[in-house]
């Protein structure tokens, strides 16, 4: 069946097409949201809240880019919400104040493992994940895509609305944060 038989498909609400799609994408979907979100049970969320909009959106979907992408959008829009709404949260408890010149507190966030990482890399990984929820959004965002799910930078560029360019310079940036945050993580630990 190709993409466009599918489209019609899904906008005829045939359920059949409707559980095919998500065998084929719900782990990619899974997969990025987990890489952005970094907490299983909310990338599950997202994971229902993506699909979900797809049943919802699937008549105004104009087919200007594939199935996938944007699959891999409405999943990116969804996780940032879960974000925003986990800052929001977190700003409605106690004020704490925060020395800005010396932050390290993103060192101290309970572990994350990602499905992915092998048993022997869990602490690594645990300590790159805490520095990756550090980056700005759209280098996160680049990020994930490009390490994560494996995507290129042109299909990061399609994915995000932007050009291949922009994304060399968010994947550069966020490496070289990246670089700056482990390395002062791996000294702070050899000191203690």
């Amino acid at each position: 069946m190709t993409e466009q038989e599918l489209i019609i498909q899904l906008r005829q609400k045939d359920e059949e097409a409707f559980n095919g799609l998500f065998h084929q994408y719900s782990g990619m979907v899974l997969n990025t949201a987990l890489g952005l979100i970094q907490n299983h049970e909310e990338a599950e969320d997202v994971v229902q809240e993506v699909f979900i909009e797809v049943l919802r959106s699937i008549e105004g979907f104009e087919g200007k880019s594939s199935l996938k992408t944007w699959l891999y959008r409405l999943t990116i829009s969804k996780s940032l919400d879960h974000l925003r709404a986990r800052k929001r949260q977190k700003r409605g408890g106690l004020f704490t104040f925060i020395s800005f010149q010396n932050d390290q507190s993103w060192m101290h966030q309970p572990d994350f493992n990602h499905p992915g990482v092998q048993l022997e890399n869990k602490q690594r990984a645990a300590v790159l994940f805490k520095a990756i929820n550090q980056l700005a959004e759209n280098q996160k965002i680049a990020f994930t895509l490009s390490k994560l799910e494996q995507r290129s930078q042109s299909e990061i560029a399609e994915i995000m609305g932007c050009s291949v360019g922009a994304v060399e310079s968010l994947l550069q940036r966020a490496k070289q944060r990246l670089q700056k945050l482990l390395r002062e993580y791996y000294v702070q630990d050899q000191r203690n």
